[in-house]
């Protein structure tokens, strides 16, 4: 493993002088995982940069263990590799660091992040979406993140994925430009669009022609709130129900309509509105007015915090904003 270690200092060397980078790393073991992380961490420690290790913490303790008197230099958030959290705080979060990296040292953040989507398929489609935006969202930022994606445990679908979601690959000990790299939008754009199986089943609450923002909020309080056994879950749930629903009468154009459906398991609520309609696919992935939030611009952003899926459906004409969240 020595050797391939030593290689990878020499890789960590040459590539990323402007400090900016977006590289997937595809391992399918331990060493492999700490030949790729370890020249790249000591890499960020010698140029000053914030060296930061956004993974499970099992794979912390193995790069931690190579690094040995080193790793007390390194910080750890697995938030970041969306452990814990979704993506709107995953955004936030690093954002933050890249603030707080902005005073220290060489002001540059390095993260080492491991992928960990989840088991389901549906949370595969929201981490390379997550993965894509970055590129998008994150380019002018003084920042340079290693994604690693450990075969062993991830499915065919999210390791497809790597190519087309980082411009840069390590590969057999070389950094090498991804040939199949594409641009971020078109290929969130692209991804599938699965229904979410309750949808099979007639909704528990339809509004074909909402007569106000007001009644619709009504409506959509008493059907979360009947269906909802924890307090706060249903506040949020229903707050950012709420804010989807303003943004369909604001923005877009009667009617407006809405279906919930429910189960055991898991909550739907798809909001439609008749309006000019739009194809960001990462709306909300931050408040669309910066940080300011009196500006407003918050409605899918806080949709993305408090529910754990959102997908913007095209229609012809209008929108359908479809939310869904796991009932904990």
């Amino acid at each position: 493993m020595s050797e391939a270690v030593d290689a990878g200092r020499e890789l960590a060397a040459a590539c990323d002088p402007a400090g900016r980078s977006h590289t997937g790393l595809v391992a399918g073991s331990d060493d492999e995982i700490v030949a790729g992380a370890v020249p790249y961490v000591e890499e960020g420690l010698g140029a000053g940069d914030t060296v930061l290790l956004c993974c499970p913490p099992e794979t912390v303790a193995l790069i931690t263990a190579a690094l040995g008197e080193r790793a007390s230099a390194v910080e750890s958030d697995a938030r970041i590799c969306l452990l814990g959290t979704r993506v709107a705080d995953a955004m936030a979060v690093t954002r933050e660091w890249v603030r707080r990296a902005a005073g220290t040292g060489s002001g540059r953040l390095r993260i080492v992040g491991q992928v960990q989507f989840g088991a389901a398929a549906r949370n595969w489609r929201e981490g390379l979406r997550y993965e894509a935006a970055a590129n998008r969202l994150l380019a002018d930022e003084p920042l340079s993140a290693l994604c690693l994606f450990d075969r062993r445990v991830l499915p065919a679908e999210v390791l497809a994925g790597v190519g087309a979601t980082h411009p840069q690959l390590l590969s057999g000990g070389r950094h090498v430009p991804s040939g199949s790299f594409r641009d971020p939008r078109e290929f969130a754009l692209r991804l599938p669009l699965p229904r979410e199986p309750i949808e099979g089943a007639g909704p528990v609450f339809t509004a074909t022609d909402a007569p106000s923002l007001a009644e619709l909020r009504g409506d959509l309080r008493r059907v979360i709130r009947a269906r909802v056994t924890d307090p706060d879950l249903d506040e949020d749930l229903h707050f950012a129900a709420s804010e989807v629903a303003s943004n369909a009468f604001r923005h877009g154009a009667r009617p407006v309509s809405a279906r919930v459906w429910v189960d055991a398991d898991r909550l739907v609520c798809a909001i439609s509105d008749s309006g000019p309609g739009f194809d960001d696919p990462f709306a909300g992935f931050r408040p669309a007015h910066g940080d300011d939030l009196a500006l407003g611009g918050m409605g899918l952003w806080l949709a993305r915090k408090l529910w754990d899926h959102v997908d913007v459906l095209p229609l012809e004409p209008g929108v359908t904003v479809r939310l869904s969240t796991r009932l904990r």
